[in-house]
């Protein structure tokens, strides 16, 4: 599902991770640092990313990527985000083919991915969920409610 952010969702994004992007063209680029833990990385989100000829019916995608000391994160063809002040994080997902993945990225320079997690388990009794399981589950939940509603408001902030 196509899914692209607007100057308001990058504004949202900018003010829940307290960085300023700077932005060439498509690319909006987010500098993170945490002063107590020293951690620095960088986001990227890239818009209308030209997939090759054979691919022309999937659209232009929306690539989500993390730069840090000892690795390097991508979430390709994103369809959507929540922003949490609250929490200090923004949830980047993709969902399709009965999955969703996730990249958490927090205001203090920490970054999480959930990989290809079974849609069914994001709305199972986590209490019933063996332990190796309940993070990811937890952390695309509040993913969910937000696929029954895509057409009206695919970015969301908490």
């Amino acid at each position: 599902m196509a899914f692209t952010f607007s100057d308001d969702d990058i504004r949202k994004i900018a003010s829940v991770l307290g960085a300023e992007p700077k932005h060439d063209e498509r690319l909006h680029r987010f500098e993170l640092h945490d002063a107590v833990s020293q951690r620095r990385m960088t986001l990227e989100i890239q818009t209308g990313v030209t997939l090759p000829a054979a691919m022309a019916d999937a659209g232009p995608a929306t690539l989500i990527s993390i730069y840090a000391a000892s690795s390097f994160l991508q979430l390709h063809a994103c369809t959507g985000y929540i922003a949490s002040a609250e929490l200090g994080e923004v949830i980047f997902f993709a969902r399709g083919s009965g999955s969703t993945s996730g990249l958490v990225v927090e205001r203090q320079a920490g970054c999480s991915l959930y990989a290809n997690v079974n849609d069914r388990l994001l709305s199972t009794d986590f209490t019933q969920l063996p332990p190796e399981l309940i993070m990811s589950s937890v952390a695309l939940s509040m993913t969910e409610t937000l696929f029954s509603d895509l057409a009206e408001n695919a970015g969301s902030e908490g």
